[in-house]
């Protein structure tokens, strides 16, 4: 005990300063499938798998359903971790959205795509890409908002059934959350078990190729405007132009739609979440805060039932700070700042283990709209005369 006494030399390690922060995993795909021909002892149903090795994950996801064309799409992009869950393919549309969906058995398992919320506890780590190719009608695409909301993920969906442009505009209206982006229409790859040449899940090719990306460029980068890997065609007339709105992928864009085009390689084209708050219009806005809340959260673990000594509060104050310096150094974020803010501590709920730490940031913009100045004028005439004598 510190005041025991003792005749001698005492030693009290004092395990103060900052930690240093971690940036949480984010190439995580959450991938919900149908494959009945799949190796049940990997792939069981209604249970979460982290497949590490996608070539030995394809081999093992048989040929029917959807599991082996997603992980086939997915691989193309990138090598990244994915947690599968494959559910049973119903005897009509609806059992399958029901199983799609899932729930909670009496047992307390959770089933379908409730079975991703399961992921962090079971393999240490969350699912923050999700998608359900080809299967995404309304309902499946709402409830995997909401899962996405819970997971603190972002979901890639469908418009689903739609066969025009207006219907896309139309079915993005259903939704308003900030951690969901509509695709339309699908892209064209040739399928190896079907041999010919056939549509592929857009949604799919956006898992991977998000998890591309946050490899090689990182979550403040959006899915526009990079091409993707293994693809032929696109399964619809998409009419773009680069200098002009009044197109099929404007009008899609400007219903905030991302569309496919096909300039130097096929693409994504547009950076838009279904958000009803203009803060989190874009998909990089949402996957930076998303990043930022739990990458701060779960660093300070550590903290959390320490003695509330002013010296811990600088202590964690200083380490946000150094992460948002960090962050900013790398261009994933533009700035950033934490602060102790005394009005929001007072007395009383110091008394009672509450603390407030205020933190801003300022995420990175995409450039979506160039805007070129051109003009036309004569001052380049007026020394001509010269220009001819000196030559």
């Amino acid at each position: 005990m510190p005041d025991q006494y003792h005749h001698g030399v005492r030693v009290h390690e004092i395990n103060e300063g900052t930690r240093p922060i971690r940036t949480v995993a984010t190439a995580v795909v959450g991938l919900v499938a149908t494959g009945p021909e799949a190796d049940a002892d990997l792939f069981p149903l209604d249970t979460p798998v982290l497949l590490t090795d996608l070539y030995a994950a394809i081999g093992k996801a048989g040929t029917g359903g959807t599991l082996a064309r997603s992980l086939r799409a997915i691989v193309a992009e990138a090598r990244t971790l994915v947690v599968a869950v494959r559910v049973e393919e119903g005897a009509d549309a609806g059992e399958t959205t029901a199983n799609l969906i899932g729930g909670v058995t009496e047992s307390g398992q959770k089933t379908g795509m409730q079975a991703l919320l399961a992921a962090e506890q079971r393999f240490g780590i969350k699912p923050r890409i999700l998608g359900v190719p080809e299967l995404d009608d309304e309902s499946v695409a709402a409830e995997l908002i909401t899962t996405a909301k819970k997971l603190r993920a972002f979901a890639y969906v469908s418009a689903h059934g739609c066969e025009t442009k207006e219907e896309a505009a139309m079915y993005r209206e259903a939704f308003g959350a900030r951690e969901a982006m509509v695709i339309w229409p699908d892209f064209q790859a040739f399928d190896v078990d079907a041999e010919e040449t056939r549509p592929l899940s857009a949604v799919a090719k956006a898992l991977g190729h998000r998890a591309r990306l946050d490899q090689e460029f990182g979550w403040h980068k959006t899915l526009s405007n990079i091409p993707v890997n293994s693809v032929t065609g696109i399964s619809k007339d998409v009419f773009w132009d680069l200098q002009d709105p009044n197109t099929d992928a404007g009008y899609l864009n400007a219903a905030e739609v991302t569309t496919l085009i096909n300039r130097n390689g096929f693409r994504f084209w547009g950076s838009r979440t279904t958000s009803d708050d203009p803060l989190f219009a874009f998909e990089n806005y949402t996957r930076t805060a998303q990043v930022i809340a739990d990458t701060l959260a779960e660093a300070h673990l550590w903290a959390v039932d320490k003695p509330m000594h002013p010296s811990l509060v600088r202590d964690i104050i200083e380490g946000i700070n150094a992460k948002f310096r960090e962050w900013v150094r790398l261009g994933y974020l533009m700035g950033g700042e934490a602060w102790f803010d005394e009005s929001a501590n007072s007395p009383e709920s110091l008394k009672d283990g509450k603390l407030f730490i205020d933190y801003d940031y300022t995420p990175v913009p995409p450039l979506e709209n160039l805007n070129l100045m051109q003009r036309i004028t004569d001052r380049y005439l007026v020394d001509f005369a010269d220009r001819v004598a000196a030559a």
